[in-house]
């Protein structure tokens, strides 16, 4: 028999029990699915991760104020107290030889103004080794110079979201606008970055040196003298991020006096740990949609095998007659064989359809990140192909070593 033949026949015995057939292919339907969409949410969740890791730097450890009992035992958050200061960060600098940049922040909320636009924004107040520890650079401008680290200089650096809600389509270098009711002349653009691991936008920022934050932006606020709301600390090798950061809690307990047992008032975040974390559970995660995947793809193969047995047991005699009529159990092996690929194959287009439109749905709705790569579509229909060609195999094996004498003698 020549392959279109086998194919024909396939295709008029599945026809004739569709309902059956149809039915059989629903293991393989949601299995395929399952690995799509398995695939497209590991996928989106590393290039998250990656976006994660070059937001924030992957030799980075961030230094914030720890959450302490006040007086009477209630507890306090950390935004309320001011337990780091710009001194810890040069003694960290001058003491750790493995550290790289140190840079404190302060952080804060305003109105940004320009002529009869304004926009809420959120901006920092930063050194100068912010734009390496963000591993940020201008788009527009010349950015802060040295000397308006050392004072109140109302220089201001725009992020992108900013830039084009003020300015629109204008250059906004040397403009003046207002951050709350204090002036500033802007210095330059960040890069776009947009949005964040997180899920912010990176680009609705606005950056001002931390001297002028201090008095300018905080000055009514009452702060301690040289206090920042967190330190940022890049390490030359990553390496040595365990070390320096035994390093700097061991420092910073001396510099605050922190007796022995005491609860510290900071707290060292590494990042690499936050993303080793996050890591972990992505590939716990796949690891049990790829069990849920395999179990479906098992449970159709057996479903196909269990039909197929069941039809060659219902057509015994037809086998015998085209036996009797000339065709070998090759011929035989490769009918059956087509109609188990056959019902793979439908399965499996299914499944992939199934799984595209439920992977964009997940990534429109849900809260996992999602990227449909053809590639998956290929590892879907590779699969539903190696389902229907192993589980149909026996069957397809069992039909073509029959006797055709005793095949015809069946009623």
């Amino acid at each position: 028999m020549s392959l279109l033949e086998v194919l024909r026949t396939a295709v008029f015995a599945l026809r004739g029990n569709w309902l059956r057939s149809a039915l059989t292919s629903l293991g393989v339907i949601i299995g395929i699915a399952a690995v799509i969409v398995m695939v497209s949410v590991g996928q989106g969740t590393r290039s998250e991760i990656d976006k994660l890791v070059s937001g924030l730097g992957s030799n980075r450890l961030d230094i914030m104020p720890n959450t302490r009992r006040a007086a009477g035992g209630v507890r306090m958050s950390a935004s309320s107290f001011y337990t780091l200061t710009s001194r810890d960060a040069e003694a960290i600098r001058e003491e750790i030889p493995e550290v790289q940049y140190v840079g404190g922040v302060l952080r804060g909320n305003t109105q940004v103004v320009f002529a009869e636009n304004n926009w809420a924004a959120g901006w920092q107040g930063v050194q100068p080794d912010w734009f390496e520890l963000e591993s940020w650079g201008l788009a527009l401008g010349e950015g802060f110079e040295s000397r308006d680290y050392g004072g109140s200089t109302k220089a201001v650096i725009l992020g992108e979201t900013v830039r084009r809600e003020l300015f629109g389509e204008e250059d906004p270098v040397g403009q003046s606008i207002r951050l709350g009711r204090v002036p500033f002349t802007v210095a330059g653009v960040l890069e776009p970055k947009g949005q964040g691991g997180w899920g912010q936008d990176q680009d609705d920022v606005v950056l001002v040196p931390l001297e002028t934050a201090r008095r300018r932006l905080m000055g009514a606020m009452g702060l301690p003298p040289g206090a920042v709301q967190q330190i940022a600390v890049g390490v030359t090798r990553a390496e040595d991020l365990d070390y320096v950061q035994e390093q700097i809690e061991a420092l910073l307990r001396q510099r605050h006096a922190i007796q022995p047992g005491a609860e510290d008032d900071f707290r060292v975040r590494n990042i690499a740990e936050i993303v080793a974390t996050r890591t972990q559970t992505t590939r716990l995660m796949s690891l049990l949609l790829a069990a849920v995947a395999t179990i479906s793809l098992v449970v159709g193969g057996i479903g196909i095998m269990n039909i197929m047995l069941v039809s060659v047991t219902e057509r015994i005699r037809e086998i015998g007659l085209r036996m009797a009529v000339g065709a070998g159990p090759s011929d035989i092996r490769r009918q059956f064989l087509a109609e188990a690929m056959l019902i793979s194959l439908i399965g499996g287009a299914l499944g992939i359809a199934i799984g595209v439109v439920g992977a964009l749905l997940v990534g429109r709705f849900g809260a996992l990140p999602v990227v449909v790569d053809l590639k998956v579509v290929g590892l879907a229909a590779g699969f539903s192909v190696a389902t229907g060609l192993f589980f149909g195999y026996y069957p397809a094996r069992k039909a073509s070593q029959l006797d055709p004498i005793e095949a015809l003698r069946q009623q």
